[in-house]
């Protein structure tokens, strides 16, 4: 599968932005989808993930009750919509996927995830 996201921008605090990831290639329903991200100078990190099914969800503390991840399988996107956005919110996002047809669970470290893509970032001003 290869990924592509879209959707970061220039945005001040407060303000809300919806990332995509578009993925092609295998049968996009047989993978689990996340969402890391990666400040300057900071690891990447998980930020959000959601079983393959689209029945499990699992975020970092940080954004619970801010970003919302969902998937379309038919259209082999997933998304990350957040809201009330901080500046400690900027940084590189990263769009990953698992293979994982024996399972429905959220993998949330890094090296569960198989496939990434290139990034987009996020900036959000004070």
């Amino acid at each position: 599968v290869q990924l592509v996201e879209s959707g970061g921008g220039l945005v001040q605090a407060g303000d809300s932005l919806r990332l995509s990831c578009a993925a092609s290639g295998r049968t996009f329903s047989s993978y689990a989808m996340g969402w890391f991200r990666q400040a300057p100078g900071k690891e990447r990190e998980f930020v959000a993930g959601i079983s393959r099914s689209g029945g499990k969800t699992d975020y970092t503390d940080s954004v619970k009750g801010r970003f919302t991840i969902s998937r379309d399988n038919p259209k082999n996107t997933v998304h990350l919509q957040m809201i009330s956005l901080k500046p400690e919110d900027t940084a590189v996002y990263y769009c990953a996927a698992d293979y994982t047809i024996r399972s429905d669970n959220v993998p949330v470290r890094r090296i569960e995830y198989d496939t990434w893509g290139q990034g987009t970032q996020v900036t959000v001003s004070s």
